[in-house]
């Protein structure tokens, strides 16, 4: 097979500190070649020098850059200007961000179009953006190329995107983490999508921390680790046996049995009868029965605009529900945990204020608050040192592990976790699972687990719903529920996200 995409001896620095050194790689049109690793491998780096577009304080050098014949040795931003979009394209991650919020979905799947003279003609632009939506399976494709990105799902503005990025044919793609934030049956169908276009003829490489997606998508697969590669080889022979101690440990946590729990009966903290919510015209939850046991985890999956944290919001009392009941049996302490504790710490606080101010609400007297501020970081195995850092300084584990911190300043019985993991690497998830587990069994916690990740609610929930359009459609103890879904929905969430045979 031809080569669309070679790269031979790529290295990457700043200031004289590599990030990226000596990756190699060919793509042939028709394949898809993936890279993994963890944040801070250099594999985004690496697919953004493949396009021209690394920072402007990056020294960037190679033996050899190829791309769909044509040697980019020497090319300035003019040049590369002209061979993005048509010889080599990207899709990212951020839909959001990466489409134009004031352009429609069409004028954005013409503008590559036109920049490179594919196709000229009001009629014959229409025709070909319409051709690019139906080509990724966009539904109501006339109607969605006259809306704005803010219209669009996530999984929509995905689509959107990619078509925009092979209007005009590329013979590479690159897709860095295009499927990071989507749930499990809108992840299956881009990943379907991407590998159609694979097949059609277009060398694709492949970002990711996600060796199910990879598993999926791709024929080949690098990992990265501080820069370097250190293994590759055929996606079957590498997830398999893998050679390289890193590439195990990022294999293992990735993959969990759903756990079995006791048997043991144990009473219930919260009974919902009927609860229900609405926006408006649009029922968020809909007559939602269900218990909550003393101990126990109870997880809450369910794709994007499902309920769940709508549900969720409801458990911790942030909203009410419009009908039926929430009973609390006795009076319990609830703490949440967000999904992006960069956005619930102050950015201008330190990690130490920050808590010392929950442990303030606690009622815990200040002579105690410093000592308290230590012993609350050792607890969730973070450097006290950390406690004169801002939220910024730290990485995302270490502030998800202060965001579990400070809940736990207020003592609670009860925590609700609303996709507390989502934006992590598969083994700094890994740790923060097993801290959460750990934390359980020290302080007897009662867990309510909302994702849209079944694997990991299956590592960490005994109990689980399922939830499609505001309704629980399914539930009981998660051993059984995964081994045998009575629900469409649960059979095909459980089927996207790898955790079943098709």
């Amino acid at each position: 097979m031809t080569a669309a995409l070679e790269v031979q001896g790529l290295r990457i620095d700043f200031g004289g500190a590599p990030v990226v050194d000596g990756v190699s790689m060919s793509v042939a049109r028709g394949e898809c070649v993936a890279i993994v690793g963890e944040s801070g491998a250099g594999k985004s780096l690496t697919a953004r020098a493949l396009l021209g577009l690394t920072p402007a304080n990056a020294r960037v050098r190679f033996d050899r850059l190829v791309v769909d014949g044509t040697d980019v040795a020497g090319f300035g931003e003019r040049r590369w200007r002209s061979l993005r979009g048509a010889g080599i394209a990207l899709v990212s991650q951020d839909a959001l961000v990466s489409l134009d919020p004031l352009q429609r979905v069409g004028s954005e799947i013409a503008e590559p179009l036109r920049i490179h003279g594919v196709v000229s003609g009001r009629a014959a632009l229409r025709e070909r953006v319409q051709e690019m939506l139906h080509r990724v399976w966009m539904p109501d494709a006339v109607r969605r190329a006259r809306q704005y990105p803010h219209e669009l799902s996530g999984g929509l503005r995905q689509r959107a995107l990619i078509a925009s990025a092979i209007a005009a044919e590329p013979a590479v793609l690159i897709a860095d983490e295009p499927t990071t934030a989507l749930d499990a049956t809108v992840q299956a169908r881009i990943l379907s999508l991407l590998r159609d276009i694979a097949d059609a003829g277009t060398a694709i490489v492949f970002i990711s921390h996600d060796f199910a997606a990879v598993r999926r998508i791709a024929d080949r697969v690098l990992v990265m680790r501080d820069g370097v590669v250190v293994e590759s080889g055929p996606v079957a022979e590498v997830l398999e046996s893998p050679r390289h101690e890193y590439t195990r440990q990022l294999i293992a946590a990735t993959v969990h049995e759903p756990r079995v729990s006791s048997a043991e009966a144990v009473s219930p903290l919260l009974v919902a009868t009927g609860a229900t919510k609405t926006f408006g015209a649009l029922a968020a939850v809909r007559e939602a029965s269900f218990a909550v046991h003393e101990g126990r985890t109870l997880g809450i999956v369910g794709e994007s605009g499902s309920g769940k944290t709508t549900l969720a919001r409801m458990i911790v009392g942030v909203e009410r529900p419009d009908d039926g009941a929430l009973r609390w049996i006795g009076e319990r302490r609830v703490q949440l945990v967000h999904q992006n504790p960069l956005g619930a710490f102050d950015p201008r606080w330190t990690i130490g204020r920050s808590l010392r101010e929950a442990l303030a609400a606690g009622g815990v007297p200040r002579a105690r608050r410093a000592a308290r501020v230590v012993q609350l970081l050792a607890e969730v195995d973070l450097d006290p040192v950390l406690a004169t850092r801002r939220p910024l300084a730290l990485s995302g584990g270490q502030r998800q592990r202060a965001a579990i911190a400070r809940a736990l300043a207020a003592e609670p019985e009860v925590l609700v976790l609303d996709e507390p993991v989502s934006a992590l690497d598969p083994s700094v998830r890994e740790r923060v699972l097993h801290l959460l587990l750990r934390l359980q069994r020290e302080r007897r916690l009662t867990m309510i687990f909302v994702s849209h990740d079944l694997d990991v609610v299956g590592a960490v929930a005994d109990e689980v719903l399922v939830m499609q359009d505001g309704v629980i459609v399914e539930q009981g103890a998660v051993a059984d529920v995964f081994a045998s879904p009575q629900h469409p929905f649960t059979q095909e969430l459980l089927e996207a996200n790898g955790s079943v045979s098709p």
